[in-house]
This record gives structure tokens, C-alpha cells and sequence, in this order.
């Protein structure tokens, strides 16, 4: 567990503040994150990089020269929201375009996905990045739709080389996926991590097991085996990625392999020597030449017991970037040349668009001012279920929902209540809701709510009240936004299985009573219905897609609080509150 922490709830922030006051002569706080305390050198591309908090080193402690220039950092195992990422990389980029790189997960891809959109907007040439090395995750077939592990790492640091050494942007872009292509990890656990201010952690591991496949944000294994021993562990992580070995060949891959062994959190260095003293052996049985192998923690997951294999298969350009020299804080190789390198003068500082509202009429600001109330529901209920659904997301997943729930829900309240404190109208304090969201709750959830919050303002105007057709249609947006991001379909295990039942209801009791609140409470117990129902599904999508059907049994979280929060707000509509002249 964690023992030194002030507000669990302020955990990540200020971990950040102290890392960033610790290393003044590598990284400068911005509005999200950390980039390089030198300035980017003008056309040289931006490497930005990034996930959630709670792997130290990765990211934060990445950014330097011969790696990233750039770090957005979310909340515990949340990704950064979209205006976190955005932030570091406007403050990160000098002309040569940006690299977003970061692990193959739904909320990442969401956000960083976002970001990417607004920086191409604005003429800034963006690339992604997804890293996908874990081979529990899906077939080798698949390789780029798998999860990002321990790979971050070689994938990074070869990219942040080549860029170093004068890579272009489109040239930096071929590298990074060159590096991803080539790299393989699989890890075990011994016992689950837990959530800053928790008493528990996420997933127990009997004793004298193993989970076999995790995933580095407190995901349990795809599978428990028997605990053997430091060397029947390594022979397992071993067999399982070398079984992905390419063809070695003239002018490619000929056997010479980089070589990670990561410690997530818990198991000390002398116990991953042991181990790697085995790999050691199995390397050289099997003809391979590690280069400059790394034995130690790198990606952790908080205080997970548990380890990981990296290998990297090399050829000539992708040995040459791993070798080359890095300098950050927690990642140092070799001696980085001599350059000169200015201390950074500039970073990018948002206008504060909460400055100014629209014009709103009285009445769309008395509409406004329900909808907040309608959002502190939301808010109190989302506290009230933080710990169920926080278990929810254990059995298959991270278990941050609940945290990411009421982060959101807080956010948005906030947010709102500020805006109608200036006069703000309906559109106005629901879109502003709907950003704040998104932004104080990152991951997966996060992206979806604050999308659909903001679709919900959409249907709104500043100048007009609503009645009840335009509030149901409110909600279908709402409903429709989730859907459209998120990608999901009805079957796959996500929050739309409860979401798309929830629209149907609503429309047609709407259709055959027009009553607003009898239609949501219809439509609120269609969904409560439809998300138990989860339960027989096998997931398709999101992170329990890895476990397969060791996520039968237990309904999805993001269905659960989407039939929560719906149940609500359906108890609202039912009892609304007097509204003070």
C-alpha cells in the first residue's frame, strides 16, 4: 500500500510537483505535465509521451535529451485528458511536428487521439504511436492491437535516439513503429497493486500462484498457474516471447537482442538478478546476444508484485538508436555530446476561456440552474458508489472507475456552478461541464461522459428554455456522442450495452406519454436491466476484452454507473427541486 500521501485524492499531482522540484535541470512544470527544462532545438521533432501516473519512471521520468521532450501525466492508471496532452505538446513542439507516444489502451487512444486533432487544426504536424508489445493480449497477427507494457521503453528511448541523431518527423514515425513491430513482453504477478488511500489492494493472487498475462494498471492475469521457481518463472516469461522470434536473416534480424527485466514494484533488485540469471542462460542456449540488457523497474505499477520480459529484436538501425547515449532523470546511458542547450524561455499557457460567457436569457439561466443541480445529484451519487465501482473494475480491470467517476462528477460540477455564476445559460454550462469532465477524470470514462455531457449542450441554447421533447433529445444525444467515440456496440461489454436500452426506452415512453420523467425512469430501469445483464457477456472491447471469459460473471463497470447516474438523474426529473426566484 502507500503511506506517505497528503489527499489520496491529490496523490498524482503532487507526486508531479516533487519530481519536477527534485530535477530542475531536466524538466519544467506545464499545465498537465512535464517537458524538457531546455528548449527543443527549432525543427527538431517533439517526442511527447505519456499515460497515467503510478509506473515511475515511466513517463515523467523520460523526458531528456536523447528521449522525450514531453510528458502529460493523468491521474493513477487514468490517461491524460485531451487539454493535458495538448498543453505539453504545444509547450514540447518547435516547428518539427510531434510524436505522440504512448500505450495501446481505450483512454489513451481517446485522448491523445483528441489532442491530435486540435494540434493538426492549428497546422501542427501530429503522428501517433501506439505501443503494443504484450503477447497476452491478443494474437500475433494482432500485434498492434495489443496492450503497451514494458515495450514503452525500448520503443521510446530507440525513437527518442533517432531523433537525437537528426530524424525528420517521417523519419522518426518509421523508427517508432520499426521498434514497436520488433517487441515482444510478457509479464506475472504475484499480488496485486493498490489505489493511493485504499485499504486493499486491486486483485489478490493466491499464495503459490501466479497470474500469467498482466496488464501494468492492476489488471489480473489472463490466466494462474503454480508459483515455481525464480527459474521456472524465467523459463515461462522466456518461452512465451521468444515464441515470436522472427526469422533471423542477412541485413536484418541475426539473433542480437535488447533485453528488459522490470521490476513492477514490489520484487526487489537481488530477486530480478536471480531471475535474470536464468534469462541469461536461455539466451545464450537459444543463440541470441543480449545488448546492453537492463535489469530493474522501469514500467511499474505502483506496489504490484510482479515482473516482465522485454525483448527487442535488433537489427542494425535499431541497435544503433538503443545503444545510443540518453540523459534523463531516471533513464542514463552513456555521455549525450557536447551541445549547447538553452534553458527553455517559453511554455504554452491556455487563455482562460472561463473569462467570458455568452449572452444567456433568463430563462435558459433558470434551465441552467436545474441542470446543476441535476449534475450535484450526479455528484453525490458517483461518491456514493465509488468503492462498488471500483470493485467492479477490479475483476477484469484497473479498478480507477470509481476514482474516475467522482473526479468527473466534481469536475463538472465545478465547472458548471462557476459558469452560471456568471450568467451562463444552458448550452454554455453543460458544454463546460462536459470539458471539465473529461479533464478532471481522464481514462476511458472520462472522454465518453465529457462527450456526452457536451452533446447534451449541444441540443441546449442560451436563449431559450427547454421543454420536455428537447430534453429527451438532449439525452439521445447524449447517448448517440457515447456511441459514435467510443466505437462500441451492443454485445461488446461496454457502457453502451446499458446506454443504447436506456435511448430506446426513453424514446418511446416519451413517444406514448409525453411525460419526461416517466419516460426516464422507463428508460432507467431499462438500463439497470440491461447492465446486470453484462454479466453473461464475454467482453469484446475495452481492457477486460484481455481476460476473455474470465470476465463472465461480473457485470461492466462503465454499464453499472451509467444505470446508477441514469437512476439519478431519473429520481430528479421525478422530485425536481424548488428553484429560488
Amino acid at each position: 500500500m502507500t503511506y506517505l500521501l497528503n489527499n489520496p485524492d491529490e496523490f498524482a499531482a503532487d507526486a508531479l510537483r516533487g519530481f519536477a522540484a527534485a530535477h530542475p535541470q531536466y524538466v519544467t512544470r506545464v499545465p498537465g505535465g512535464v517537458v524538457r527544462s531546455t528548449a527543443t532545438p527549432k525543427g527538431q521533432p517533439a517526442l511527447v509521451i505519456g499515460g497515467g501516473s503510478g509506473h515511475y519512471p515511466a513517463f515523467a521520468g523520460w523526458v531528456g535529451p536523447g528521449m522525450g521532450h514531453g510528458a502529460p501525466c493523468g491521474n493513477i492508471f487514468a490517461s491524460p485528458s485531451a487539454s493535458q496532452v495538448y498543453s505539453v505538446a504545444r509547450s514540447a513542439e518547435n516547428g518539427g511536428g510531434v510524436i505522440l507516444g504512448f500505450g495501446n489502451y481505450a483512454g489513451d487512444v481517446l485522448h491523445f487521439g483528441a489532442a491530435a486533432e486540435k494540434l493538426r487544426a492549428e497546422g501542427i504536424d501530429v503522428r501517433i504511436v501506439r505501443v503494443s508489445d504484450d503477447i497476452a493480449s491478443n494474437q500475433p497477427d494482432r500485434h498492434r492491437d495489443r496492450r503497451g507494457i514494458a515495450g514503452d521503453l525500448p520503443v521510446f528511448k530507440i525513437v527518442g535516439a533517432a531523433i537525437e541523431a537528426g530524424a525528420d518527423l517521417d523519419e522518426a514515425e518509421r523508427i517508432a513503429w520499426k521498434a514497436n513491430d520488433a517487441t515482444r513482453s510478457l509479464g506475472v504477478a504475484f499480488d496485486g497493486c493498490t489505489i493511493p488511500g485504499a485499504n486493499e489492494p486491486l486483485f489478490h493472487v493466491e499464495n503459490e500462484v501466479m497470474a500469467v498475462g498482466l496488464g501494468i494498471h492492476g489488471e489480473p492475469g489472463v490466466k494462474e498457474v503454480p508459483l515455481g521457481t525464480a527459474a521456472e518463472v524465467a523459463d515461462l516469461l522466456f518461452d512465451g516471447v521468444i515464441a515470436e522470434e522472427p526469422e533471423r536473416k542477412a541485413g536484418g534480424y541475426s539473433g542480437r537482442v535488447a533485453v528488459i527485466l522490470n521490476g513492477l514494484g514490489t520484487v526487489k533488485y537481488e530477486e530480478l538478478f536471480v531471475v535474470y540469471s536464468r534469462i541469461a542462460e536461455r539466451l545464450e542456449a537459444h543463440g541470441l546476444t543480449p545488448v546492453q540488457p537492463e535489469v530493474g523497474e522501469f514500467v511499474t505499477s505502483l506496489d504490484m508484485a510482479g515482473l516482465s520480459l522485454t525483448l527487442v529484436f535488433l537489427d542494425e538501425e535499431l541497435e544503433r538508436f538503443w545503444v545510443a547515449p540518453v540523459d534523463t532523470p531516471a533513464y542514463r546511458r552513456g555521455a549525450m555530446p557536447a551541445v549547447d542547450r538553452p534553458a527553455r524561455t517559453w511554455i504554452y499557457r491556455a487563455e482562460d476561456e472561463d473569462q467570458e460567457v455568452p449572452a444567456a436569457s433568463q430563462e435558459s439561466q433558470e434551465l441552467a440552474t436545474r441542470i446543476v443541480a441535476a449534475l450535484e445529484t450526479l455528484r453525490e451519487t458517483a461518491e456514493a458508489n465509488e468503492e462498488n465501482f471500483g470493485k467492479l473494475d477490479a475483476v477484469a480491470g484497473d479498478g480507477d472507475h470509481g476514482q474516475g467517476m467522482v473526479y468527473g462528477t466534481r469536475g463538472a460540477v465545478e465547472a458548471a456552478r462557476a459558469a452560471l455564476d456568471r450568467g451562463a445559460g444552458a448550452r454554455t454550462v453543460l458544454v463546460r461541464a462536459g470539458s471539465a469532465w473529461s479533464e478532471a477524470a481522464g481514462g476511458t470514462s472520462g472522454a465518453l461522459w465529457g462527450a456526452a455531457l457536451t452533446a447534451a449542450g449541444g441540443v441546449f441554447d442560451d436563449q431559450e428554455t427547454a421543454d420536455g421533447a428537447r430534453v429527451v433529445a438532449a439525452l439521445e444525444a447524449a447517448v448517440d456522442a457515447v456511441q459514435r467515440l467510443g466505437g462500441a456496440e451492443v454485445g461488446d461489454k461496454t457502457m453502451i450495452d446499458a446506454a443504447v436500452p436506456y435511448r430506446a426506452a426513453l424514446r418511446e415512453a416519451f413517444a406514448g406519454n409525453g411525460d419526461v420523467a416517466a419516460a426516464a425512469r422507463a428508460a432507467a430501469d431499462a438500463a439497470a436491466t440491461a447492465a446486470q445483464q453484462t454479466a453473461d457477456i464475454t467482453a469484446r472491447l475495452g481492457r477486460s476484452r484481455v481476460l476473455g471469459a474470465k470476465s463472465l460473471g461480473t457485470p461492466d463497470p462503465g454499464a453499472v454507473s451509467f444505470s446508477v447516474l441514469v437512476d439519478a438523474l431519473a429520481t430528479f426529473l421525478e422530485n425536481p427541486p424548488q428553484i429560488e426566484a
